[in-house]
């Protein structure tokens, strides 16, 4: 854990990881396929135990050592299998039943969490912890996905403008992309690019391990699915 952070820093981080459980959660139990809910619990269970892993791997030191190691440790441990689950889901039969069983006002609305994100993202910037880059003071204007995500999961609920909504998950897919790649090269690793004065280092600690690990794969995923949902 980060010496000395303010505590309420790390609460509302906490929360917003509770929050995307739940949230996530909510989505799989709405789901049209009586079988993906009947699994929903299991599934629950399964993504309680990657974060628990996560936090085991982070508070043992794991991630904040040996930073000169290719791939970074974190990008091989943390954020490579949840991209590896999510490539399994759209590329088997029973991974796209799963995908289209989902409520995409649901999974839309999960796009809340993004404005806590951000806003952690600001306050560990103010203490040294991430680079300004990465916050909406600098190239990161993610929240804006936040704000915007009731209002995208309300047209969805009421059926309206289909096109307006692809649009705008391209959009927020950007604003995701934009911030993670700034993420993956401003920390102390042989693939840092920029940000050599104040680097991407909280990732690297607990709890803030589970914004690569958890809480971005799953904004991911979701835009993702209401893209090929929306398409098709």
């Amino acid at each position: 854990m980060i010496k000395d952070l303010p505590l309420y820093i790390t609460i509302v981080f906490q929360l917003t990881v509770l929050v995307t459980l739940f949230l996530f959660y909510v989505t799989i139990i709405k789901s049209s396929s009586e079988i993906v809910r009947n699994k929903s619990t299991l599934i629950l269970a399964g993504l309680v135990l990657w974060l628990v892993i996560q936090a085991m791997l982070t508070l043992n030191n794991l991630y904040n050592t040996d930073l000169n190691a290719f791939p970074p440790k974190i990008l091989l441990l943390g954020v490579a299998p949840a991209i590896f689950t999510i490539i399994v889901l759209f590329s088997t039969r029973s991974g796209k039943r799963f995908i289209d069983s989902l409520p995409l006002s649901s999974i839309t609305y999960l796009n809340v969490v993004r404005i806590p994100v951000e806003l952690v993202l600001y306050w560990l910037y103010r203490e040294h912890f991430v680079p300004k880059s990465m916050t909406f003071e600098g190239q990161n204007f993610d929240i804006i996905s936040g704000i915007t995500a009731p209002v995208a999961a309300w047209l969805l609920a009421s059926d309206t403008n289909k096109k307006l909504i692809l649009t705008w998950n391209f959009i927020c897919l950007g604003l995701l992309l934009n911030v993670v790649f700034t993420g993956i090269f401003s920390v102390p690793t042989p693939l840092q690019k920029f940000d050599f004065e104040q680097p991407n280092i909280a990732i690297l600690h607990f709890p803030f391990c589970w914004l690569p690990t958890f809480i971005v794969p799953a904004v991911l995923f979701g835009h993702l699915v209401s893209i090929r949902r929306l398409l098709r």
